[in-house]
């Protein structure tokens, strides 16, 4: 196996000359300086070095065959040290960011131009898609970041660090069903209306059938959407009553155009986590981005 470091050690004898020379640049003891000299010397079967009364010269059909290589091939690996070491504290590099559609909108949008602004030379790849696909192409190192709609189900791929946002579900509706607003309803009074609910094998819908499980009620959809807005439009034209985060109805809500309805008992909370690839390193420009979603400390 090619041992870097007996190269190093050969690269710094030859343009010192001296075996004490080199011990002191390489914070090593001569002994070990000559150890490897003999060592490369062994790997390669041939004499690198004549050791003479002016000092260690290479030799015309060793060292001096090599040299001119060796130097080469340090100075490429000392680029990609500084690469990475680069990458390591300053912002550089694309960052692979996945979440859903509407968790980039409601909730990464801002954050990323504020980082753009921060550290104007990081790119970014944006995927899009739901919660349990980010969590394959966090695992498949598709992705370096990923924004998760929680509870997920425990994965040992993945590790979620923390919550960036509060998600609190409630039931809209639109004009054609105005004498509702302002009225306390209880979940079992939607049985008689239709009802709007995001399509199967979501988290919102897994969260949403263990709420109507644990209260014993059975509702059924009579229309399954796959996106937010594509809701809050068939809520907004009387479609029906539909279920989504408050934080995303909060604006078709200041408009009119939907309101809330009061319905007992309340949702349970749920959450947008952050999770990154369990064991993977995290390079500067990815730890500056994560900060961002981290509350701000006030003193």
């Amino acid at each position: 196996m090619l041992n870097l470091e007996l190269y190093k050690v050969f690269y710094t004898v030859a343009r010192s000359g001296s075996l004490t020379k080199a011990a002191e640049e390489l914070f090593i003891s001569q002994p070990a300086v000559s150890q490897a000299i003999r060592q490369l010397e062994g790997q390669l079967g041939m004499t690198l070095f004549n050791r003479g009364h002016r000092g260690m010269e290479l030799t015309a059909q060793g060292g001096e065959l090599i040299i001119d290589d060796v130097e080469k091939a340090l100075r490429l690996l000392s680029g990609v040290e500084d690469k990475l070491s680069k990458l390591r504290h300053s912002a550089q590099g694309t960052l692979r960011i996945g979440a859903s559609e509407t968790i980039f909108q409601y909730c990464i949008a801002d954050r990323l131009v504020e980082y753009h602004k921060l550290y104007p030379d990081v790119k970014f790849e944006l995927t899009s898609d739901v919660s349990p696909k980010i969590v394959e192409y966090l695992k498949a190192d598709r992705c370096d970041v990923g924004f998760l709609n929680l509870p997920l189900e425990a994965d040992d791929g993945i590790v979620v660090n923390d919550t960036v946002m509060l998600l609190n579900d409630v039931f809209i509706a639109g004009e054609p069903f105005r004498e509702l607003q302002g009225k306390k309803i209880s979940v079992w009074d939607l049985q008689k209306y239709p009802l709007l609910l995001m399509e199967a094998h979501t988290v919102f819908r897994t969260s949403f059938n263990h709420y109507t499980e644990n209260l014993g009620i059975k509702l059924q959809p009579a229309i399954e959407v796959d996106s937010w807005g594509f809701m809050k439009k068939l809520v907004a034209e009387g479609m029906g009553i539909g279920c989504l985060p408050r934080e995303y109805a909060q604006n078709k809500v200041a408009l009119g155009t939907i309101f809330e309805l009061d319905v007992e008992p309340l949702l349970p909370t749920r959450s947008v986590g952050i999770a990154l690839p369990k064991n993977a390193s995290v390079s500067y420009a990815l730890r500056a981005f994560v900060n961002l979603f981290k509350p701000k400390k006030n003193f």
